[in-house]
């Protein structure tokens, strides 16, 4: 059942409301005034929001504002209903990012369309992102009914890599967008003294290169592949054509940069105020995660003790000394150079 949320100052009207979409199928939530809607959109993540704009204390362009800076609440279809019928008023809405603008008194018909229509976009469109061939190829062709670009050829952007064969480099110039098939790619930046600090390592179904592409300026690290992978390249011109002209497409990636802005973060944290011993867990933790596939769990860790050690920003001597405690608490098993995990749980414990 897909939920409503109702935001309006007016009991009648949002009663009203309430009660025809309830009839139609629908899950309620209601909010009487814009804080407590932007607050209930935030913790109930409704899939539609309905809001007045004439408020007190905060009216609807606040609260599509202050929904539209959230990564969480951005993507939700929003529409205005309200008694104001003045084309400037309506201009604005739309250009902070309305969908749609229903006026009152509404026809009962016309909400449900709108409702539906916006709904059933959400669903073509897919605002999740599916970590699938199938998925990304849907997301590309959703956003790319632009006529400039009519041509982009999505199966001459697939290219192969081999094993530590070099993506792009520190100072290159950005000029593609890269979507990982299939394989590993890890993201670094080079010391002056030689040693590796890995920010990043992406797997199937991640997008990496993207803020560059933003910024206008070069890479300020280095992308190689861990393993034979396909990527596929998607020019800069064309994903800054969907970006711009495109709003969903627009969301899905400020929601990308987010989470890499967030894991960014703790993973600075980590660093700064973890113990090494606490700092190499986790980045076992983290890479049986990324190489395990759906539900599998993989306990063969497939790096080198300098990319773990790149990971867990240290030296690749206290790495092998970290190891050596894990073994003989029976976390883990080494085998020459690969690395077994035997209880995951013992390494999670670690890290909490």
């Amino acid at each position: 059942m897909k939920k409503v949320l109702i935001i309006d100052d007016d009991k009648v009207m949002r009663d009203l409301t309430g009660e025809l979409l309830a009839l139609a199928g629908f899950d309620i939530q209601k909010a009487e005034n814009g804080i407590e809607g932007v607050s209930l959109a935030k913790t109930n993540s409704p899939d539609i929001i309905i809001c007045d704009i004439m408020m007190p204390i905060l009216d609807g362009y606040g609260v599509l504002h202050m929904l539209s800076r959230d990564p969480l609440t951005s993507a939700i279809p929003f529409i205005f209903l309200t008694a104001n019928t003045e084309k400037s008023e309506i201009r604005k809405g739309m250009e902070l990012g309305a969908d749609d603008y229903l006026t009152k008194p509404f026809n009962e018909t016309d909400l449900l369309n709108a409702i539906e229509m916006r709904l059933k976009k959400v669903e073509r469109f897919n605002c999740k992102l599916s970590h699938s061939v199938d998925r990304l190829d849907h997301f590309l062709d959703s956003a790319k009914g632009l006529k400039e670009l009519e041509d982009l050829s999505l199966n001459e952007r697939i290219v192969g890599y081999k094993k530590k064969q070099i993506v792009f480099h520190e100072g290159d110039i950005p000029q593609y967008l890269y979507y990982i098939l299939r394989g590993k790619v890890k993201i670094y930046k080079s010391h002056n003294c030689g040693k590796e600090y890995i920010t990043k390592i992406f797997s199937d179904g991640d997008f990496f290169g993207l803020c560059p592409l933003f910024e206008n300026g070069a890479y300020n690290d280095s992308a190689i592949v861990l393993e034979d992978s396909e990527i596929r390249k998607i020019s800069k011109k064309d994903f800054l054509g969907l970006v711009y002209k495109n709003r969903d497409v627009a969301v899905e990636f400020m929601k990308i940069l987010s989470r890499n802005v967030l894991e960014n973060e703790e993973h600075l944290l980590g660093l700064a105020y973890n113990t090494v011993r606490k700092r190499t867990a986790d980045a076992l933790v983290s890479l049986e995660k990324q190489y395990s596939v759906g539900n599998v769990t993989i306990t063969e860790i497939p790096v080198t003790r300098e990319d773990l050690a790149g990971i867990a920003g240290t030296t690749t001597e206290t790495v092998i000394r970290c190891l050596r405690d894990f073994k003989e608490n029976n976390f883990i098993e080494v085998r020459g150079r690969k690395t077994f995990i035997l209880n995951l749980e013992g390494l999670k414990e670690i890290i909490t």
